[in-house]
């Protein structure tokens, strides 16, 4: 049977007024068995919009994604728009470009962008009404998913993903979302603004009348200060559409004969990477080490292979007979072992495959 709100073209005035009374009957019940269940019919944007559910089934929005009556309609967000007893019109619509949905049955697109969900569900009811569709429509809109209201989180943290973001909140909980750092992050974190953002900041007016230029639209923080110090003004504010990305840090590797082989990150106070540093890292040579063989392989594109051996006399280092040698990011330490039976160029092809699936250390602050 058809909705008592539908109104079909070829019914009798009588017959109409028993379909209207029969269908009227279950709201005239929920309404008083359930008041608070009839109030949300119409009131259910009010609840806010649902969070969007992030890679690996999990809801992101858990702690982003607060309710929020003031959230507002964005081109590209998909709706989920309900008309009680209308389910030619009830569906999944995606805003587009132009800001506006199109609805069956209506001859003119609704515009959605810049209202809440709330404003939303009051325009579509009175466009069916207007259009005679519905007499009593009862609609709801919810926010299903909003790439408009995210924020994306990439770089050197442990779980990159775009997050769903529905108002103000600042980057430690953003970078907390994402699973903290990864082990090779470096201290920089750069955030780049999106158009909520600079709305959010807005332009500084003169006494003249005239604007500044708008804030800056990416903005480097420095994560030690974040994590280490607390420092409050690192812990900007984030706002949907903002992007953050970690920055790697530099990496040197150190392997063969030493105590603890791996790659170890250039930390700010570690920039400066030198040989007896990186060896220091790793625990000392062993007591088989070939010092006077070791070799620093460095990437060259110009080079035959893609990198070049530097040659360095660890011996004469260690003992102070010779200058320490700078280390740059990506440069492999390689300290030979008189016990190994490969000629070293050998060794050095080996080790070359090998710096990048080694451990990774964070060296100390």
């Amino acid at each position: 049977m058809r909705s008592h709100n539908y109104i079909p073209g070829a019914i009798d005035t009588h017959s109409r007024r028993i379909l209207y009374l029969m269908g009227f009957l279950p709201l005239i019940f929920m309404a008083v068995c359930f008041p608070q269940a009839a109030r949300g019919q119409t009131n259910i944007a009010s609840k806010g919009p649902s969070a969007l559910d992030t890679p690996g089934g999990q809801s992101g929005g858990a702690l982003l994604a607060r309710e929020n009556p003031e959230y507002i309609i964005a081109p590209d967000d998909l709706l989920d728009i309900y008309v009680v007893d209308v389910p030619e019109l009830s569906r999944e619509y995606r805003v587009s470009p132009d800001g506006t949905i199109t609805l069956p049955l209506l001859s003119e697109p609704v515009t959605a962008a810049g209202l809440s969900p709330i404003q939303l569900s009051s325009v579509v009811a009175a466009k069916l009404r207007s259009a005679g569709m519905v007499t009593h429509a009862a609609v709801t809109v919810n926010v299903k998913a909003s790439l408009g209201h995210s924020v994306a989180i990439t770089g050197s943290v442990r779980s990159p993903q775009v997050f769903p973001i529905f108002g103000e909140t600042n980057l430690l909980t953003v970078l907390s979302q994402a699973g903290g750092l990864a082990d090779d992050a470096s201290d920089t974190a750069l955030v780049t603004r999106g158009e909520t953002a600079m709305r959010a900041l807005g332009l500084q007016e003169n006494s003249n009348g005239t604007t500044d230029t708008a804030p800056p639209t990416i903005i480097k923080v420095n994560l030690k200060k974040l994590y280490e110090n607390a420092d409050p003004s690192s812990n900007i504010a984030i706002y949907p559409g903002d992007s953050v990305t970690v920055q790697r840090a530099g990496i040197v590797y150190v392997v063969g004969a030493v105590q603890r082989a791996g790659g170890y990150t250039l930390a700010r106070s570690w920039e400066n990477m030198t040989v007896l540093k990186a060896v220091a890292l790793a625990g000392n040579v062993t007591s088989t080490a070939k010092q006077k063989k070791a070799v620093i392989i460095r990437k060259d594109p110009a080079a035959s292979g893609g990198h070049k051996d530097i040659p360095v006399n660890l011996k004469q280092i260690l003992a102070g007979k010779a200058p320490d040698q700078s280390l740059e990011a990506n440069d492999i330490l390689f300290v030979p072992d008189s016990t190994g039976k490969m000629v070293l160029q050998r060794g050095l092809q080996a080790v070359i495959g090998a710096g990048v699936t080694t451990a990774i250390y964070r060296a100390p602050l």
